[in-house]
């Protein structure tokens, strides 16, 4: 293995410039930030190729841009005038240490150019060596993207298909009818409150971002104190509450199980709470389908930072709602089956991603650390 030298030792980060929005003029050069490129501009202020890395935002990000640009104020560049290595090795290089485990900026979380020039990389081998190595990886490690953006598309594709299943279901309804959705509530629905100070223990309070994983566990959330929660009794939920972002990401939404009686929710997610008789999983069904989001889409208020939800415009929002009980029965186990079986694909090519992900680690990883040589080896036997 080959032995390895402070970053500082091979490289300089130099850093980006301010280019406000209102300045730039479009042109041939790629501006570059932490999260990549983003729009263009007519000089640029590093040579191509050059190197990005991720100061703020996405710190620690890593973009190889061929064309040269310009790199802003959030992240560092790399070229030719920076260092002496080639600068493909180096691209990958970069790829096979961790820059954003290292000490991040104090207040707001970034990478320090001092903090990163300590990062241990490895020695550079003879120029000819990196060529041959960025060439080998530019190969393999194109192959792999290429199947990790096939596994993407069937991400997709199944998403897709989730949705049209959804509004077929609901289009082809025997017994259904336009409702609007207020005639099905028992209560107003209501928002809940902006995030309050939280606490060790106490009550638990149900974010965005818990909505994804929330039915059946009460582990794993914030919490806020029993005083803080009886101060916002409006927020307070009970088992079978339809619960639903409403600011920003619109419908996520997850049905309140019994574990998290009496929790709060914040201020981007609201409550529904339905008449007895209503198949509240259909209704968290129909939250997935065209219709709602079109109709969400319409009705999100224009001049937030964010789209909002109004709950006097949710509650017009017109479904298609079966009026046979037995009709709703079976639809609710029929779109439960569907789903299930689409979540077991998801989660499996979800899987195939990350083991894609960790193989080209692996791969350029051995690669620019010498443990395979790179003029014999193809790449696709390459282990954890």
């Amino acid at each position: 293995m080959t032995g390895r030298l402070p970053l500082k030792r091979i490289t300089r980060l130099a850093y980006g410039d301010a280019l406000a929005a209102d300045i730039r003029v479009e042109g041939e050069y790629a501006v570059v930030g932490s999260g990549g490129a983003s729009g263009t501009h007519s000089s640029r202020n590093f040579r191509a190729p050059g190197i990005v890395i991720g100061r703020k935002g996405s710190y620690g990000s890593i973009h190889w841009i061929p064309g040269g640009g310009f790199a802003i104020d959030t992240a560092y560049y790399i070229d030719e005038t920076c260092t002496s290595a080639d600068l493909r090795w180096l691209y990958y290089a970069l790829q096979a240490v961790d820059l954003r485990g290292v000490s991040q900026d104090v207040g707001v979380p970034g990478l320090s150019r001092e903090s990163a020039y300590q990062v241990l990389l490895p020695v550079a081998p003879p120029l000819e060596e990196q060529r041959r190595i960025a060439d080998f990886l530019d190969v393999e490690a194109s192959r792999i993207d290429s199947l990790d953006a096939y596994r993407s598309v069937q991400l997709k594709l199944l998403s897709d298909r989730d949705r049209a299943m959804l509004d077929l279901t609901f289009r082809e309804a025997r017994s259904g009818a336009p409702t609007r959705l207020k005639y099905l509530f028992s209560v107003r629905p209501r928002y809940g409150v902006l995030v309050p100070v939280f606490t060790d223990e106490g009550v638990p309070f149900i974010r965005v971002n818990d909505l994804l994983d929330l039915e059946g566990r009460a582990e794993g959330l914030r919490n806020i104190s029993s005083e803080l929660s009886a101060q916002y009794a409006r927020s307070v939920i009970q088992p079978g509450d339809l619960l639903m972002s409403v600011v920003g990401t619109l419908g996520r939404a997850a049905i309140a199980p019994s574990s998290l009686t009496g929790a709060n929710i914040a201020r981007a997610v609201c409550s529904m709470r339905f008449m007895p008789d209503v198949e509240v999983q259909l209704v968290k069904a129909w939250l997935g389908t065209s219709s709602f989001h079109e109709q969400a889409r319409l009705a999100t208020s224009t001049d937030t930072a964010q789209p909002t939800l109004g709950m006097e415009d949710l509650g017009n929002f017109s479904l298609t709602w079966p009026s046979d009980s037995q009709e709703r029965k079976n639809l609710v186990r029929e779109i439960a089956r569907t789903q299930s079986l689409t979540r077991s694909l998801s989660e499996k090519l979800e899987r195939q991603k990350e083991v894609l992900a960790e193989r080209r680690q692996a791969l350029i990883t051995a690669a620019v650390t010498g443990q395979i040589d790179v003029s014999t080896a193809s790449g696709r036997g390459i282990e954890e």
